[in-house]
């Protein structure tokens, strides 16, 4: 049985999606998702999002359904990145691209600028330092990066141009809105 998240707002509110069962894969919690998305409600239309840890793609799908103009997705697990796809028939999201393979091999490539970035990665990895070096060069001046860890966001050495601005906690969750200055 496939695992399955709901979509909170927008074109797709209610629409529910399926995600792989693997090890470390977990959704934003929905409490965490609608403060989020709350936070960035004026900010998510029109913007150019990157999905940098993808996973089950509740940031991503929750992104597009609220009016980002393009989003893309960084989903290195073959197994995930085939059902992300088909989520993305299923929605018909023209403005969703999906690289499978890892942020590392993806992010260095890039030559995109972004509004919005979501940095989440598997835990376990503690790939937090080194992909807020790779994300930095490609963010517009003042856009947001949401980050998510099991740890305080302070200890995770992110770049020192990304100012919090908000933040929250649910369960071990630590979340955090960041801007670039």
């Amino acid at each position: 049985m496939k695992n399955q998240l709901r979509i909170i707002g927008g074109e797709w509110k209610r629409r529910v999606l399926p995600f792989a069962s693997i090890d470390g894969l977990r959704p934003t919690p929905d409490r965490v998702r609608e403060t989020l998305f709350n936070w960035l409600m004026w900010d998510i239309p029109n913007a150019v999002v990157l999905d940098v840890c993808t996973g089950s793609g509740a940031l991503a799908f929750e992104a597009l359904s609220r009016g980002a103009s393009s989003v893309l997705m960084i989903e290195p697990d073959l197994t995930q990145a085939k059902i992300l796809k088909q989520n993305i028939q299923l929605l018909a999201a023209q403005n969703c691209e999906l690289k499978v393979a890892t942020a590392q091999q993806v992010l260095p490539k890039l030559n995109q600028q972004f509004d919005v970035v979501f940095l989440d990665p598997p835990y376990t990895l503690q790939l937090w330092k080194d992909l807020s070096t790779l994300i930095d060069p490609l963010l517009k001046e003042q856009a947001f990066i949401y980050v998510e860890a099991d740890q305080e966001l302070n200890r995770l050495d992110l770049p020192s141009s990304w100012q919090l601005i908000k933040s929250t906690k649910a369960g071990t969750v630590r979340a955090g809105l960041f801007q670039k200055n």
